[in-house]
C-alpha cells in the first residue's frame, strides 16, 4: 500500500540508493528464497535475484533497491529496483505517446488484445497464484483465485468491448440528432494495495484498456515482485502484437511516485486503492487540479471468524493486531478466544473473538486489517441496522435471515448503506459482474462490472443539425 512520505514501507527494506549494476556479497544473495531449489518456479515468471521495477516499453529503474519478504517466515525473496522521479517522468511521456496509437485501434480489436492477456494469465495461473501466496501471504487457493479474477475480468472486458457506447436520444428539434458519445479519458493511473496485488489492478486495467486508455501502475512496495511478474506477462502480449509496451506501464515505488501521480495533470484518472487516511490525501491532491479519481478505500465489515487463513502481511500488521486487542480490553471488551501471536516463524496470529464492547466503541469502528471479530447483542432490526450504518466505512455488509420482509428492508432505503449488501453469504469476495466499491469513507469508487466502465471514459452530448434551419432549443426565437 502507498504509505506516507516518512517511510517507504516497514516490510520492504531499503538497501541501495545508487543507480547502475548491483553488487551484493555472494553469501547474502544465496539467502534469497529465489535461489533455493524449492522456489525455482519463481524464475518461470521471469523473476531474478535483482529485478527492474520500471516498464514503459523497456525495463529499467534508477531508484532505491528494496527487498521483499515472505510473511510466512520473514525470509527475503528477491530484490526490486524502484522507479525514480525521473523514471516516472519518462514513463508518463511514453505512455501518452502510446495512447495516440492505442486510442485509434477499434474497441473490439482492443478487446482481442485483452483476451490474449487473459489467456496468458491462464497459462501462468498456478505459478502466479503461488507468488501471491509467497509474497502477500494469502493461502494458495486465494492466491490462485485472485489471478482467476483477473482472467475473468478480461473475459468480461472482451464482451464489453463490443457493447460500450451511448444512446441516440430523441431531439425536440426536427432535422436534429442527439447523440451521447463516450471517449477514453487518456492515461489512467492505478495505485493498488498489498491485500489484492493482482485482482484490483486487473479490474482497472482490463476495463480501462478496452475503453481506449493506457495504464500506469504503481503497486505496493511490499508486493513489488507480483507487480513485475504481472507486467512481464502483459508486456509479452503487447510486444507479440507489435504494440507499444507503454500501453501498460509500471513504476514500482513509494510515496514519492504516488504523490507525483496524484498531482500530475497528465494523469487523466487516478484509481487509488488503500487506506481511508491516505485516500483523503489523494482525493484532495487530485481535486486540487480538478482531476478525476476513483477511490476504493477502507472497509470494516466483520462477520465471520475463519480458521483457514495465512499470516498477516508484515510485522507492523502484527503490532497493529496486538494494539487492537489491548485497546478492545481498555474499552471494556473481553477476549473470549485468541488474542495472541502464534509461537512459530512468520506473522501468524490467532483468530480472535471479542465480546462486551458497546456498539459505538472506537476500536470497533477502526479498520484493523486483522482476524478480530467483535460480537454485539441487539434487541431489534431497527437498532442493528442503525449500528451497521453508523460506521464511517461503507464497503460491505451482510445479514443472515430467512425472513423475506427483512431481506428487502435490508436492501431498501432504510437498510444497509454499504456499496455491497449481501444476504445469507459472508462479506468476503464479490463476483466481477457487479460493480465493486463502497460508500462514505470507503470513497464511493466503483470497479469491475456493471457500468463501472463509464468512470474510465468521458461523456459528450453531441447535437447534429442535418436540416437547413437553425432552430434553438426550448422553442426560443430571437426576433
Amino acid at each position: 500500500m502507498w504509505r506516507l512520505p516518512r517511510a517507504l514501507c516497514v516490510h520492504a527494506a531499503k538497501t541501495s540508493k545508487l543507480p547502475g549494476p548491483w553488487s551484493r556479497p555472494a553469501a547474502f544473495m544465496s539467502t534469497l528464497l529465489i535461489n533455493q531449489p524449492q522456489y525455482a518456479w519463481l524464475k518461470e515468471l521471469g523473476l531474478r535475484e535483482e529485478n527492474e521495477g520500471v516498464y514503459n516499453g523497456s525495463w529499467g529503474g534508477r531508484g532505491e533497491v528494496i527487498t521483499t519478504y515472505c510473511p510466512a517466515n520473514n525470509e527475503p525473496i528477491a530484490r526490486v529496483r524502484q522507479a525514480s522521479v525521473a523514471d516516472y517522468e519518462e514513463t508518463v511521456k511514453k505512455a501518452r505517446e502510446a495512447w495516440k496509437i492505442w486510442a485509434d485501434i477499434p474497441a473490439p480489436k482492443r478487446g482481442e488484445i485483452v483476451r490474449q492477456i487473459g489467456d496468458a494469465l491462464r497459462e501462468k495461473i498456478q505459478v502466479l497464484g503461488s507468488l501471491v501466496s509467497l509474497e502477500m501471504g494469502k493461502i494458495l487457493v486465494e492466491g490462485v483465485g485472485e489471478v482467476q479474477e483477473y482472467v475473468d475480468i478480461c473475459d468480461y472486458a472482451v464482451g464489453l468491448s463490443r457493447m460500450i457506447g451511448g444512446p441516440i436520444l430523441p431531439s425536440e428539434r426536427s432535422g436534429h440528432a442527439l447523440i451521447e458519445q463516450w471517449n477514453p479519458v487518456g492515461l489512467v493511473g492505478i495505485i493498488t494495495a498489498f491485500n489484492f496485488p493482482v485482482a484490483v489492478y486487473g479490474w482497472n486495467n482490463a476495463i480501462a484498456m478496452i475503453c481506449g486508455n493506457v495504464c500506469l501502475w504503481k503497486g505496493a512496495p511490499t508486493t513489488s515482485l507480483i507487480s513485475v511478474a504481472v507486467t512481464k506477462i502483459i508486456a509479452k502480449v503487447l510486444e507479440d502484437n507489435k504494440l507499444p509496451g507503454a500501453i501498460c506501464s509500471l513504476t514500482c515505488g513509494g510515496a514519492d511516485i504516488g504523490t507525483a501521480m496524484a498531482k500530475d495533470e497528465r494523469v487523466n484518472l487516478l484509481s487509488f486503492t488503500g487506506s481511508t487516511q491516505v485516500g483523503k490525501q489523494v482525493g484532495l491532491m487530485v481535486q486540487e487540479r480538478f482531476g478525476r479519481s476513483l477511490l476504493e478505500l477502507g472497509g470494516n465489515n466483520a462477520i465471520i471468524a475463519n480458521v483457514l487463513y495465512g499470516p498477516l502481511h508484515t510485522k507492523q500488521a502484527v503490532s497493529m493486531f496486538l494494539g487492537a486487542v489491548e485497546e478492545a480490553k481498555k474499552e471494556g471488551g473481553t477476549v473470549v478466544y485468541g488474542g495472541k501471536v502464534m509461537d512459530r516463524p512468520g506473522n501468524y496470529v490467532e483468530p480472535t473473538i471479542v465480546t462486551g464492547l458497546g456498539h459505538d466503541a472506537s476500536i470497533a469502528h477502526t479498520e484493523t486489517f486483522a482476524p478480530i471479530l467483535y460480537v454485539f447483542k441487539f434487541k431489534n432490526e431497527e437498532e442493528v441496522f442503525a449500528w451497521n450504518n453508523e460506521v464511517k466505512q461503507g464497503l460491505a455488509s451482510s445479514i443472515f435471515t430467512k425472513d423475506l420482509g427483512r431481506i428487502f428492508r435490508w436492501l431498501g432505503p432504510k437498510g444497509s448503506d454499504c456499496g455491497i449488501v449481501n444476504v445469507n453469504i459472508p462479506t468476503s469476495g464479490a463476483e466481477i459482474g457487479g460493480a465493486f466499491g463502497g460508500e462514505k469513507h470507503t470513497g464511493g469508487g466503483r470497479e469491475s462490472g456493471s457500468d463501472a466502465w463509464k468512470q474510465y471514459m468521458r461523456r459528450s452530448t453531441c447535437t447534429i443539425n442535418y436540416s437547413k434551419d437553425l432552430p434553438l432549443a426550448q422553442g426560443i426565437k430571437f426576433q
